[in-house]
């Protein structure tokens, strides 16, 4: 895994699937709230005049010396739950951004969301 560190320095960096091919560029970074350590980052795809952030998890991710590699095959990514470059993860949706990707969704306790921007 990556540290938080590490990956603070590997915005706008490009983000490739298994077998290298380009899926977009490192945007943002979120956390998992109960554990403070990277979870997910939003990669920004698509033609510059119809931008958007995909969601894609970070486990196993692998920083090379230009790009950020993640386990989850292009065709998968492309198809997440997305947001506008200027929008935020509604909490209603976040579910469905773990969901996407057959992975368990636990809200806090008292319904804290999952994620966190940092």
């Amino acid at each position: 895994m990556i540290s938080p560190a590490d990956i603070r320095e590997w915005r706008d960096r490009d983000v490739v699937d298994p077998k290298g091919h380009r899926i977009g560029t490192l945007e943002a970074v979120y956390v998992d709230t109960t554990t403070d350590e990277p979870a997910m980052a939003t990669v920004r795809t698509g033609l510059p005049t119809r931008r958007r952030l995909v969601f894609v998890p970070l486990d196993e991710a692998v920083a090379g010396p230009d790009y950020i590699r993640i386990s989850y095959d292009r065709a998968l990514v492309r198809k997440a739950p997305s947001i506008g470059v200027d929008d935020v993860l509604e909490a209603d949706r976040e579910a469905a951004v773990f969901h996407h990707y057959g992975m368990t969704y636990q809200p806090g306790a008292n319904g804290e969301r999952q994620l966190a921007r940092r």
